[in-house]
């Protein structure tokens, strides 16, 4: 009897369910889709069957996650791809934080759904609807194995020198108070591809993955395994992102609350959805930013000015942690599609052997490419992530052993 070859991605956010159905036999995409605005009247599925078929939109009130759930249940049959399929190998997971106990993707049980509700506090805007789709998928198929795949393993690499903050020993491990690092998935994804891009193994190599998105976050990545990544206990650290600060003095938490008299939720909503580039410009769209900046706007061009610069600082920095470096890679939205931003980032920095082609830079291609002219002595690569995909083959990975450790 041939195995089952299907897995399920489920990323199961606060009021949203994307959905990825994989055949593994050759990382082909059968379907893929959007629940959002779960426990609205003016909820939305958007279903986009990839094996002909033409996409299908609904609307009307979807009331939780099992029902949600059941609508993509429900779509997928309709394509002759139902959940109940005898050739789904697995449900994978994206489950943001993992803490330090889970290194690797691991098969889901009682013990683990405690485990990720006791992170609840450091992940409090994401573990607990990662939660809710586990439980729904787990309730719908309960013969099926379930496997979170989480944003935090790849960077449980780092040492310690790279992970703890220098504060109070004690305070720090009884609050769990260290770098976790995030998007591991995409950090994880790129990274081996960009190996494969310069045709050598993972082990072989040491890359500055920079993920840019609405969140953003770069990693040092040697020989295959993350040694310093720019997000921390909490996605907020690091890199100028879309409605994020990234690094700023503490103390300016302090100030707020002393002479604003700004409460800590006022400040974390502050710091978390009103800074950054929508903060510094009130655009977080890379898109309009540069469209801004031609038309002559100074806010944009100083907030476009602001994230370049804690780019390079990054990319300065992790360039010393790994004393060689073979390729900065660029991926995720803006990272993937703003020719001006990677520019920009890499301009100057000739001395480091970095450099762009600005005829390869303008190219806009969904293939990983490389953009550096070929006397560059590293590589300047564009490399689209793909976290389903990862999940999927990390699930698949772990349910073909048999293996579903908890460790």
């Amino acid at each position: 009897m041939t195995p089952p070859t299907r897995v399920l991605v489920l990323n199961s956010g606060s009021s949203s369910v994307k959905y990825q159905l994989l055949d593994m036999r050759d990382d082909r995409r059968l379907a893929q889709g959007l629940v959002e605005r779960i426990g609205e009247e003016t909820s939305r599925i958007v279903h986009t069957p990839l094996q002909g078929g033409e996409k299908r939109e609904k609307n009307g009130p979807i009331a939780d996650h099992a029902a949600a759930l059941k609508a993509v249940a429900e779509e997928l049959a309709a394509d002759g791809l139902g959940m109940d399929s005898p050739e789904l190998a697995a449900i994978g997971h994206r489950v943001v934080h993992g803490g330090l106990r889970f290194t690797e993707p691991t098969v889901i049980d009682d013990e683990v759904l405690a485990e990720i509700e006791r992170l609840v506090p450091v992940a409090p805007l994401h573990n607990p609807a990662n939660l809710v789709g586990i439980r729904t998928a787990m309730a719908m198929r309960p013969d099926l194995p379930q496997v979170a795949v989480f944003d935090t393993a790849f960077h449980t690499t780092m040492p310690e020198s790279a992970a703890r903050y220098a504060i109070d020993v004690e305070t720090a491990d009884a609050y769990r108070i260290r770098r976790y690092g995030f998007h591991g998935t995409s950090h994880a994804y790129v990274s081996r591809e960009t190996a494969k891009l310069l045709g050598k193994e993972p082990a072989e190599v040491n890359v500055i993955v920079l993920h840019l998105g609405n969140g953003a976050s770069a990693s040092a990545v040697r020989g295959g395994r993350c040694v310093d990544t720019s997000m921390g206990l909490t996605p907020l650290e690091g890199l100028v992102m879309g409605t994020r600060s990234g690094d700023i003095d503490p103390a300016v938490t302090f100030h707020l609350k002393r002479v604003a008299g700004m409460s800590a939720d006022e400040i974390d909503v502050l710091l978390n959805k009103k800074s950054g580039l929508v903060g510094l410009c009130g655009d977080n769209d890379m898109r309009e930013i540069r469209r801004r900046i031609d038309e002559g706007d100074e806010r944009a061009a100083l907030a476009f000015d602001i994230y370049v610069h804690r780019l390079k600082k990054y990319i300065g920095a992790y360039y010393a942690v790994l004393g060689r470096v073979d390729a900065v890679a660029f991926t995720a939205g803006v990272g993937e599609n703003a020719a001006p931003v990677r520019e920009a980032a890499i301009a100057g920095l000739e001395e480091l052997g970095l450099a762009v082609d600005a005829d390869l830079n303008s190219v806009r291609s969904d293939e990983a490419r490389i953009i550096s002219p070929v006397y560059a002595r590293v590589a300047v690569a564009v490399v689209p992530t793909d976290e389903e995909l990862e999940i999927a083959r990390q699930s698949y990975a772990l349910v073909l052993d048999g293996a579903g450790s908890n460790e």
